[in-house]
């Protein structure tokens, strides 16, 4: 089985071919041609999934998910949230946004936080919804080299180590993505009996 998966991140698609069934192979945009930055233009990120998810399937016509993910911070009222990826401007740089939201929080006791994932499946002239909460802390600097985005600044509830510390088969375990990939794979499962 072969389906879509609407991003053009690599980390992504690594980390999520990871978690899949062997039999399952993801196709990135890069691999169905898709050059077009799809719009994110929801205000939440269930809508951000399902556009991704629909363009690609109304343009190219495969099965397709797509996913959205944001990083919430409680005492910046949910902010970056939808935004996450381009926090500090439209040219989405890490780095920055890193180092924007560290400033944002220099004056803050509060660090509690949380990522969350929604995944929208396109399956069978269906849509299907998933959703992965990971629940932690922003630390105050940066720590690790793995991972993406966020994930150095990232301090999962129950662990002393970032995400970008952890190894990847401990993170995709217990990370929003990996949740909501779990919700995901349970669903193709299914459709394998």
């Amino acid at each position: 089985m072969e389906i879509v998966f609407a991003t053009n991140n690599q980390n992504k698609v690594y980390e999520v071919q990871l978690l899949l069934p062997k039999n399952i192979k993801i196709l990135s945009l890069k691999d169905i041609g898709c050059t077009v930055d799809i719009p994110e233009t929801a205000n939440t990120l269930e809508g951000n999934a399902i556009l991704k998810a629909n363009y690609v399937t109304e343009h190219y016509g495969f099965d397709c998910f797509a996913d959205d993910t944001g990083l919430l911070v409680d005492s910046l009222n949910g902010e970056p949230g939808v935004l996450s990826a381009r926090y500090a401007g439209d040219h989405k740089n890490s780095e920055d946004n890193i180092s924007k939201l560290l400033q944002e929080l220099s004056t803050k006791s509060n660090r509690k936080a949380h990522f969350e994932t929604c995944i929208a499946l396109n399956i069978d002239h269906r849509q299907l919804l998933f959703t992965g909460i990971a629940e932690g802390e922003i630390t105050l600097e940066k720590h690790g080299d793995n991972g993406f985005g966020y994930d150095p600044v990232f301090k999962p509830k129950g662990y002393q180590k970032t995400f970008a510390e952890l190894p990847i088969k401990t993170k995709n375990k217990i990370s929003h993505r990996g949740k909501a990939m779990q919700k995901l794979i349970n669903y193709f499962k299914t459709l394998q009996r």
